[in-house]
C-alpha cells in the first residue's frame, strides 16, 4: 500500500471512528426518548378524532395543557413541578403532538372542544384546568365554551393575544439556528446542541442563560430535563407548526366565570407579560402573580409558584 493510500486508510478509520463515537449515544438517547413517550399514555377516540392522553393519581381532577414542544409526558411534569401532588392529572397530547393527529381543523377552538370532550370521556364533570404557555391558548377557549367543565383556571406565562405587545422570541443567530432545527424537525440538531451549546436551546425557551447558569444544580437540572422533554423532536413537529403561526385574536375573556389564576414573569423572553396582564384586566377576580425573574420556565420560583397555585386552590375549596 502506497504512503498516500495509508493516510488516506487512516483518515477514513478516524472518521468513522468519530463519527460512531458521536452518533452512537445519540442514536442510544432517541431510542430512550421514544421508548419514554411511547408508554404511560392512552388514546381517546372521540367524535373529533383520537386524543393521546395521560391519566395518573387520584384526587380532584386536574387537566394539564401543555406548551409548544410538548405532549402528554410534559403535561404531567408540568402538573407535578408547577401544582404538586394530590391530583388525578389528565394531560393531553395537543393537537399534532406525539400520538394526536393534527387535524384539519387546528385552532384553539377546535382545541378547547377536544378538551372537553375528553372530559366527557373519561366521566370527569369538572376539572382544574392548567394551561401553560401555548396552552393557554385552547385552555381559555375550554373556559369560555364549556364554562360547566372548569373548576378553576390557572394560566401560567400564557401565549395569549396582547393587542399592543405580543408574544414573540428575538430573531438573534442562536434562535434562527435552533429555528431551522425544529423547522427541519432536527433530532440529532437538536440533541446535538443540547450536548454542546446548551445556552442557545435555553434561551430559545425564553430563558437567559446566565439566569440558569445562577440557579443550583437542582434547578439547572430542571431546565436541560425540559430541555430533554423536546425529544424526538420529529414527533412533536406537526404541533409546534400549529403552535407558531396561531391566528391571534381578542376574546371576550370578561365572559370568563371559572376563578382565575395568571403567572408570568418580567424577564420572560416571549415577552408572555403584557397578555398576563391584560387577561387579569379582564377576566372578572382574575389574580395576577408577577415574578421579577424567571423567564419562561420560572426559574428559580417553582416552589414559589406552587405555594401561589396551591393557596389559590385552597381558598376556592379545590385544594386535597
Amino acid at each position: 500500500m502506497s504512503r498516500i493510500g495509508g493516510f488516506v486508510l487512516v483518515m477514513f478509520i478516524a472518521i468513522t471512528t468519530t463519527a460512531v463515537v458521536t452518533f452512537l449515544p445519540y442514536i442510544n438517547e432517541l431510542d430512550r426518548r421514544r421508548d419514554a413517550v411511547g408508554h404511560g399514555s392512552l388514546v381517546a377516540n372521540l367524535d373529533i378524532g383520537p386524543i393521546e392522553y395521560a391519566d395518573s393519581g387520584a384526587g380532584i381532577p386536574l387537566l394539564s395543557i401543555h406548551g409548544a414542544g410538548g405532549g402528554f409526558d410534559q403535561g404531567l411534569a408540568l402538573a407535578a413541578d408547577l401544582v404538586g401532588g394530590g391530583f388525578r392529572v389528565i394531560a393531553p397530547s395537543r393537537f399534532g403532538y406525539l400520538r394526536t393527529p393534527a387535524p384539519r381543523d387546528p385552532s384553539p377552538v377546535a382545541q378547547g372542544d377536544a378538551h372537553a370532550a375528553l372530559l366527557s370521556k373519561l366521566n370527569v364533570r369538572k376539572a382544574v384546568v392548567v394551561g401553560v404557555s401555548a396552552g393557554a391558548r385552547s385552555a381559555v377557549e375550554l373556559a369560555l365554551r364549556h364554562p360547566d367543565k372548569v373548576a378553576a383556571l390557572i394560566l401560567i406565562v400564557p401565549a395569549l393575544y396582547p393587542p399592543s405587545s405580543p408574544v414573540s422570541i428575538n430573531v438573534s443567530l442562536g434562535n434562527r439556528f435552533a429555528f431551522w432545527a425544529v423547522n427541519a424537525g432536527g433530532d440529532f440538531a437538536w440533541w446535538a446542541t443540547e450536548n454542546t451549546a446548551p445556552s442557545i436551546l435555553i434561551r430559545f425557551v425564553g430563558v437567559r442563560p446566565a439566569l440558569v447558569a445562577a440557579t443550583p444544580q437542582a434547578e439547572r437540572d430542571r431546565v436541560m430535563s425540559f430541555l430533554k422533554s423536546v425529544e424526538p423532536l420529529s414527533l412533536r413537529l406537526p404541533g409546534i407548526n400549529i403552535d407558531s403561526i396561531p391566528k391571534q385574536y381578542e376574546l371576550p375573556l370578561n365572559e370568563i366565570t371559572a376563578p382565575t389564576m395568571i403567572i408570568s414573569a418580567r424577564d420572560d423572553l416571549f415577552n408572555t407579560l403584557p397578555a398576563a396582564e391584560l387577561a387579569a384586566d379582564n377576566i372578572p377576580g382574575a389574580e395576577l402573580v408577577v415574578y421579577d425573574t424567571g423567564g419562561h420556565l420560572l426559574v428559580g420560583q417553582v416552589q414559589q409558584v406552587r405555594k401561589a397555585v396551591r393557596t389559590f386552590l385552597a381558598r376556592k375549596g379545590l385544594i386535597p
